[in-house]
Formats: C-alpha cells, structure tokens, sequence
C-alpha cells in the first residue's frame, strides 16, 4: 500500500461511487470506507443539511466527497439524480430503505406497496438509470444493493420488509444476467444486526446481547465497518468475477440452527 494507491488491491483510485442514504448510518460507513480505498464518493440523501454536514465530515478526513441531495426512491428526484452525475458514476451501491414493522393482518394493501416503491422500485429505477450511462461509456461498473437476512427469515410483523428485501435479491439476480454482457457486476449485501445509531437503544439492552449470544455464531452486534469492507471489496477488481450473489453479513445468523 502506498500514497498513489491507498487499498493496495482494492485500490477503487479513478472511480467515482454513489451511495445512496448515505448521510448517516450503514450507508455512510460504506461511503467513508469506498473514500479509503481511492473512490471519489458522491453521498446522497433527502435533508440537505445532513446530506452536506456527512460531506463535510468525510472532506476534513481528506476524503473526495460531493453531495447529491435528492430522494433517491422518488422517481422525479431520481431522474435529477441520473442527469446530474449518472455519466460519470462507476459504483452504485443502493442502500436507501425504509421499514414498517406491521404484518399481514395489520398492514393494508396500500402501505405495503408504498413500502415496496421505496425498497424495491426506487432501487430498480436509480439502477436502469445509472447503469446506462455505465453501459454508453463502455465501463466494468459496479452494483451493490443492500439487503437484510430479511429476505430469507420469516419475521413477525415485518411483512414488508421482507418482501421488499426478497425482491430485491431477485432483482440482484435479473439484473446480473442483464448486464453481464457489458461487463457491470451486480452483487447484494444482506447484514443482520449492524450496531449503527438508529439501533442505539438495542445495542444498549441487555436482552439484545443475550439473544444474539445465542442467535448468532460469533455472538455478537456487527460493526458498521465490517459491512463496508464487503462493499468495497465487491466494487474491486478482486471481485470482478463475481456478479448476481448475495452476501451476508450477519455474523452467522443465518446459517444457525
């Protein structure tokens, strides 16, 4: 590792990534750690002021970072966000979600597919957008999407979110096969329980500690950072033959019995 490339093999120097809801949380941490591998990172998220303040915060680490403020599950914004930067993006990582934790005898039709427009929709329409533009520059891009264990573990009153998530793993999939044929990769991340300041208060409780103790191999809350190295790792050159898998990150939640 040296000054003119800052992550050795997983060097991202030249690239340009967007993150998605990347203004705190998971999708912030991803965005500092593709900054660390040489990335220029453009961070993106509704709020202006904490879309520019996360900006300011990776700049003073000396960090290449612009701000994209737009809701990226909106379709209006959407189409801003492609026209402002979608020419000169390699790296798309959709994280942007939201949740309602209702099941199916407490959640209408129409909650449940507003959920699905931001979770699911919104990641289809940003990636149509984006990886055009990869495709008329004739670049090898890069896709992550978020996911969660989720996808694929039945959970009381989180209808949607499972569905959305299941989805988007299917969509992960879809659009591997579309996109091969130009050279884009399309991969997915699903993490489990991330210790990330909106889940605060169950890294503080006790029980939480003890049910991850007992529910997880390694026995405890992931790391926001431990998601990241994954993502960076995905949008490399050491991951260039790897498209359409979902990766957990989960400490081993899933693969428990």
């Amino acid at each position: 590792m040296n000054a003119t490339d800052p992550a050795g093999a997983f060097s991202l120097t030249g690239r340009t990534a967007l993150v998605t809801g990347s203004a705190r949380g998971i999708g912030l941490e991803m965005a500092r750690g593709l900054g660390r591998a040489g990335a220029a990172v453009i961070l993106n998220g509704r709020g202006a002021g904490a879309v520019d303040a996360a900006a300011a915060a990776l700049r003073s680490a000396g960090l290449v970072v612009e701000a994209c403020v737009g809701d990226a599950a909106d379709e209006e914004a959407v189409a801003r966000i492609v026209a402002d930067v979608g020419g000169r993006v390699d790296i798309l990582v959709n994280n942007v979600g939201a949740r309602d934790r209702r099941g199916l005898l407490d959640m209408d039709t129409s909650a449940f597919r507003n959920l699905l427009e931001t979770d699911l929709t919104g990641a289809y329409a940003l990636s149509r957008g984006i990886t055009q533009g990869m495709v008329d520059r004739g670049v090898p891009g890069r896709v992550v999407n978020v996911s969660s264990v989720i996808a694929r573990l039945g959970k009381r009153g989180d209808v949607a979110y499972s569905a959305a998530k299941s989805g988007l793993e299917g969509l992960t999939r879809a659009m591997a096969a579309d996109l091969g044929p130009h050279g884009i990769t399309v991969n997915a991340v699903a993490p489990g329980c991330i210790a990330t300041e909106t889940n605060g208060p169950l890294v503080e409780d006790p029980g939480w500690a003890d049910w991850l103790g007992s529910r997880t191999l390694l026995g405890r809350w992931g790391r926001p950072e431990e998601l990241a190295g994954v993502v960076v790792f995905l949008a490399s050159d050491q991951a260039s033959y790897i498209t359409g898998q979902t990766i957990d990150v989960d400490g081993g939640m899933v693969t428990r019995f």
